[in-house]
């Protein structure tokens, strides 16, 4: 009883530090990007390039996934960085309220001190990425991940709605002054979540381990500059090639559709705004209940990673197919089912691919991958929402094609993807992948390596 419930208190604290992203990721796309465009007239190109900026910082990951594996900080790889950049992270937001009216005004000057805040932000954002991800890998075991990662994103996920329902308590009415008390709350949140998370839960390295662990970072990757390693990482390797492009397609193919559903629902079914908005929800809703049953299954069931992976690829195409299917043929009673068996196996492809993430790693070099990994991810989620645009303005408003085949032809193409994001994970192996980049292994465990094929 004493361990199941220390166990769960350490989960819990580790999920912590989400629930002050959840609260930063709500205030700029619930509250800033309304206020700025809406309230204050600011073009919505500058707003949603603002808050863009982050997804193209991403391959910042890789720079401080290496530089954390290879600076501890007395002893510690991954809370020291985490600490910092979360607390900055919360304190350019004491600066965005002025930034906004300051923008909304027609100021150069605070145009581009809103463009360096968000630069930083993003930079902000790439190293509790990685430092955090890099951390739930070190302190989970292969059994206990699932779960862990489960509680993490769900935690994420409810944070995000509790502050949208604080948001309106706090500021029930838009004044300046109502918008600068309710962002000065960001430090209080984020910092208090970290510090309260994370403190203790690393353990801290002697100085005996630390030289044990910066020979294992030596081994495990060249020194240089850290973007031209993974770059010879990537061309070297095919385990690493093969699971950076799945990551990158299927993250691309789940999130193409984000930007455009409710729009695919106003232009193909004259649906109301009421009704489009339960899109959302109705994916949410699948989303969470496929991460709950999947974090349970995966540590009460001995599942392969690669196995939870693929299913959820499968699953999501055969959603996206029925979507298009009911575009393509005027069937509105086919999309909220469609859209909730999207977000049911979306969210069981979220374990799968997080803990295989997580495993898809070696000692030494975990922020390194880590960095890589969330690279894929965060570029193709940048990639999804501009491409998106760019196929509704190209085939929708340019009028290629009628709108019930645009959106049939859009989600067809990612229910491709997602198969071919399945076939590319069913060729990697793990095994294979710590053998060609740990240096610390012997001939006999590579010929093993060699002669497992694809075991993961």
């Amino acid at each position: 009883m004493w361990n199941a419930a220390s166990i769960a208190l350490r989960t819990f604290r580790i999920a912590l530090p989400k629930v002050g992203v959840g609260w930063m990721f709500a205030l700029l796309t619930i509250d800033f990007n309304r206020i700025s465009i809406v309230e204050l007239g600011i073009s919505a190109i500058i707003v949603t390039g603002l808050l863009s900026v982050h997804y193209f910082l991403s391959p910042f990951q890789v720079v401080i996934g290496r530089f954390a594996d290879t600076h501890p900080i007395l002893g510690y790889r991954r809370t020291p960085y985490l600490l910092a950049a979360s607390a900055l992270a919360s304190l350019l937001f004491l600066a965005l309220p002025s930034a906004a009216h300051g923008v909304a005004e027609g100021s150069i000057a605070w145009l581009a001190a809103t463009i360096l805040l968000f630069v930083l932000f993003g930079l902000c954002m790439a190293t509790i990425g990685d430092s955090y991800h890099s951390l739930i890998a070190e302190v989970t075991t292969e059994r206990t991940r699932g779960g862990v990662i489960a509680v993490v994103w769900i935690t994420m996920i409810l944070s995000t709605i509790i502050a949208a329902v604080t948001m309106n308590k706090i500021r029930p009415v838009y004044t300046p002054e109502a918008m600068q008390t309710l962002y000065n709350l960001t430090p209080f949140i984020v910092i208090g979540c970290a510090l309260v998370g994370i403190w203790g839960i690393e353990k801290r390295m002697n100085p005996e381990e630390m030289r044990a662990s910066l020979q294992q970072a030596r081994l495990a990757a060249p020194p240089g500059n850290p973007l031209v390693v993974a770059w010879r990482t990537l061309q070297g390797n095919p385990e690493t090639r093969s699971f950076f492009l799945f990551v990158f397609i299927s993250i691309f193919a789940i999130f193409l559709q984000d930007n455009i559903l409710e729009v695919f629902g106003a232009e193909v079914f004259g649906m109301t705004v009421a009704e489009t908005t339960r899109f959302q929800p109705t994916w949410g809703s699948g989303v969470l209940l496929g991460m709950i049953v999947m974090g349970i299954a995966s540590v009460k069931l001995s599942i392969s990673k690669r196995a939870i992976v693929i299913a959820g690829c499968i699953g999501t195409s055969i959603g996206m197919v029925t979507l298009a299917s009911a575009s393509v043929f005027g069937i509105r009673e086919l999309v909220l089912p469609a859209l909730f068996g999207m977000g049911l196996f979306t969210g069981v492809f979220n374990i799968g691919a997080l803990s295989l993430m997580m495993e898809m790693t070696v000692p030494g070099a975990t922020g390194l991958f880590m960095g890589l990994w969330g690279t894929a991810q965060t570029m193709a989620q940048g990639m999804a929402s501009i491409g998106s645009g760019i196929l509704h303005t190209t085939l929708v408003k340019g009028g290629v094609l009628p709108p019930a085949i645009a959106y049939g032809a859009i989600f067809g193409v990612e229910a491709v993807a997602l198969l071919v994001g399945a076939a590319l994970v069913v060729g990697v192996s793990i095994l294979r992948f710590r053998a060609a980049h740990s240096g610390a292994l012997s001939r006999a465990d590579l010929t093993r390596a060699m002669d497992a094929g694809s075991t993961a």
